[in-house]
Formats: structure tokens, sequence, C-alpha cells
């Protein structure tokens, strides 16, 4: 019962997010279904029936990416004092967003079976005239299982991937030392072990040896230490004293940094590794006729296979080399004596260089594979957009910018402590409004010119 008014009590843009969720899954589902409808239509078309299902695949991927990161911003899957006294620690929490992630992904493939059947004229009469019979098996029945099968698969998929992602990963002992197992599975970090019978002796960790007493110093050695402590002092810069009753300042060395500095992501190197062998993929399978020719559903796109390939490994070259991108952005906005705005936009880009620039990378990929296929629309190909297509195309690029918004969300979200110092620091509102515009302008200087030139050079093989 608690965990349902966690969830039901939720924010509004949360249930707005889990909405969104849900109309990527209908999307993604009616594809699935529509899938089907083609291969019970041509039943000896067994090819182009699993090429229109394998196609399917990076809708789903896409729905699932947006349902990760819609269940890694929901408030209500965040460890909170109190909930493990509940019963919601963080293995249940993490079963409730998989829950929530499984009930939005299923009510979304309801609707897309409600609309399918509508299309299809089982609920009241054929709508458009039978103009979309070809894929919806309007004339034969619908196998149920099968159907059932394909809906669920997203659900499934989807719970999966996020119970995964948000697993606990709170074990005992820090970071990057190996964990040493004591006696009866106990944890421990000491690096050594210890002696034989260490543990059998009575009171051995209960009671530690009291400490030696300190000598109080003396007056001669109290006045040495302040003679020394003037002496290495400059006039006028000694340490501040609180006055008599209040706590004392701390020293500048005991302040936290407000925002940390990160390591640079290692994937920039593979990124543009794996980017450049994809447009030599694409310009060799372009240049060569004995490659085989195969069609996307819908008439997106006829080329060789070698060209789609490379069009793979172009993505993912985008999408591995964003976060060292997005870190060399911030790092170029603090160059050349940068002032306090410079600074803070820097500092945050560098900070959030893979939670920003991985979903930043998802958008450019699909971005330049759009703009390649509308260049080879406008140079007068033969290509044709069906409502099939056009439907993938709004799941894919509806998921893949609501997943980076998204992004934005939780970023946000986890400097929400360093903007609260920054305005009792005295801060103005102003220039954090100023320091998000700069930080988004140098992303999209960086990022839109490179998402054209990869688009080009992408539509080069198929322009000829």
């Amino acid at each position: 019962m608690l965990a349902l008014r966690l969830t039901r009590a939720a924010h509004p843009a949360v249930h707005l997010r889990r909405l969104l969720v849900a109309a990527a899954a209908a999307g993604t589902g009616f594809l699935l279904l529509s899938a089907l409808g083609y291969a019970m239509v041509h039943p000896t078309h067994s090819t182009a029936a699993l090429l229109r299902l394998s196609w399917c695949a990076i809708p789903l991927a896409a729905t699932v990416y947006l349902a990760i990161a819609v269940a890694r911003t929901d408030p209500g899957t965040k460890p909170r004092p109190g909930l493990s006294a509940l019963g919601l620690g963080p293995a249940r929490l993490m079963a409730i967003a998989a829950l929530n992630t499984a009930l939005a992904s299923t009510l979304g493939s309801l609707l897309a079976l409600l609309v399918f059947l509508h299309l299809r004229g089982d609920l009241t009469g054929m709508p458009f005239d039978g103009a979309a019979k070809d894929f919806l098996a309007a004339n034969r029945s619908l196998p149920v299982p099968a159907a059932l099968t394909l809906l669920a698969v997203l659900p499934v998929l989807a719970s999966t991937a996020v119970a995964v992602t948000l697993r606990p990963r709170d074990l005992p002992g820090r970071p990057g030392r190996a964990r040493v197992y004591g006696r009866f599975g106990a944890y421990d970090t000491k690096a050594g072990r210890e002696t034989f019978g260490a543990y059998g002796r009575f009171g051995a960790r209960l009671f530690a040896p009291p400490s030696r007493p300190t000598p109080p110093p003396t007056a001669g050695h109290a006045a040495e230490t302040a003679q020394a402590a003037a002496a290495d002092t400059p006039s006028g810069e000694g340490t501040p004293q609180a006055p008599a009753g209040e706590t004392p300042l701390p020293a500048p060395a005991d302040v936290p940094e407000l925002i940390a500095v990160t390591k640079s992501p290692t994937g920039l190197p593979w990124g543009i590794a794996v980017l450049a062998a994809g447009l030599a993929v694409e310009s060799y399978a372009g240049a060569t006729e004995a490659t085989p020719e195969t069609t996307l559903p819908g008439g997106l796109a006829v080329g060789p296979v070698g060209v789609l390939a490379g069009w793979a490994l172009t993505a993912l070259g985008l999408i591995l080399a964003a976060p060292g991108l997005t870190h060399l952005c911030g790092r170029l906005l603090q160059t050349a004596r940068p002032g306090a705005l410079r600074l803070l936009a820097g500092r945050v880009l560098m900070a959030e260089a893979t939670r920003i620039g991985r979903p930043l990378g998802v958008v450019c990929a699909v971005a330049s594979a759009a703009f390649a296929a509308l260049t080879l629309y406008d140079d007068g190909g033969t290509l044709a957009f069906g409502p099939l297509t056009t439907l993938g195309g709004a799941v894919v690029a509806g998921c893949t910018l609501a997943t980076l918004l998204t992004a934005a969300v939780e970023a946000r979200q986890s400097r929400a402590g360093t903007t609260q110092a920054l305005l009792r620091l005295g801060a103005p509102a102003t220039v954090l409004r100023s320091a998000a515009a700069l930080r988004s302008g140098a992303l999209l200087a960086l990022f839109v010119p490179l998402t054209l030139l990869v688009a080009d050079l992408a539509a080069l093989p198929l322009a000829r």
C-alpha cells in the first residue's frame, strides 16, 4: 500500500514521463503487430516478413532506452532515510521502478492492440475503406498467442533493463580496493590478514586498550610554539579567530569543491575510430556493385547491405565519442582566462559529460540518419515514406529527444545541492541561467556541424 501511494502521489512531471513511455510502447507494439499482419498476408515471403520484424528492433531499443532514463529520474525510486525501516530498501525500490516500467509499457502495448483491432475492423467497421489491409491481415483470423507474445516482448525487456540498471550497488568497502572476507563471511577492508587466534581472545574486538594520555604542554613549550607561529605568519594574514560562543569558520582547504573535477571519458578515441571505420565501410560498399541490395520496410532506403552496416558503425561511433566531446567542450569553455560564468559552465559540462553526452550522441546519430534520408529524397530518389516508416521514425526520434530531456532533468537533480550552495553564497539566479544557456550554445555549436558533416558523408554512397 505504501508503494502504491508513493507511485500515485508522484509529481505531474513524473506521470508525464511515464505517459511518454506508454506512448512509445504503443507505437512500437503497433509496429510489431504490423509485421505479424504482413507475415499473415504474405506467407510465402518469409524473408521480407523477417526483415520487417528485425527493423522493429530499432524503435524497441529506443523505447527501452527511454524507459531506463525515466526510471532513473523517478524520485520515488531514490533511497531516502526512514524507508528501509518500512521495508522499502534499495532492492524494494528497484522492484517498484521495474513494476512501474512494466505497467507503463503494458498499458502502451494494450493501446496498440486496441488500435490494431480497430483498424482491422474487429471492433467496429474497417476504417479508411480498407486502405491499410496489406499489413493488417483483415481477412484472416488474428493468432492471439502470437500477438500477445510480440506485445509482451517490450514490457519484459524494459522492466528487466530497469532492474539491472537500478540494482543496489552499496557493497561495503571502498571502490578500487579488493574486498577481503573475514571469518564467517564477514566483510573486511584491511589489507593484512589476522593472525591465528585473534578472534578467539575474549574482548579483542570489544574493548580497545586505553590510549596513553598526552602530557600537558609546559609554559616554555607553549611560548616557543606561539613565537614560531608568529614568525611564520605574515602580519595581517593570520588565521581569523571566531568570537566567543560562535562556531569557528573552516579553513579554505576544509571546504569541499562545489563541482567535482571528473576524469575525461575514455571512449573518445574508440568513437573516432569506429566512426572512421563506418564511413570507410559505407564508401567501399557504395563503390562495389557486387554488394547485395536490401530495402527497408516502407521504402525508406534502397542500397547495399554494407552501406547499412556502415551507418550502424557510424551511429555507434557517434554514441561512443559524444561523452568525450562533451568533456572537451567543457574544457574549451575554460580556456583563455575564463571568468566566473565560463568557468561554471565548463565545470558543469565536464562533470556531466557521461550523463549528458551519451543521449546527445544518440540524438546526433538519429538526426544524421534522418538528414541523410531527407537528402536522398530531395535529390530525386525513388523513396516513398509509408505510414509505418513515418510511425517508426516518429517513435525513434521522439524517444531519443525525450531521453535527452530526461537526462537533462536527471543532471539538474544531481546538481541541486550545488545550485543551492551557490545561491546561499550570493550567486544571482541570472548567472545560473546564463551558464545554462552558455552550455546549451556550446553543445549546439559543436554537435550541429558534426552531425551535418557525418550525415553528408553518410549520404554520399547512396547519392551516386
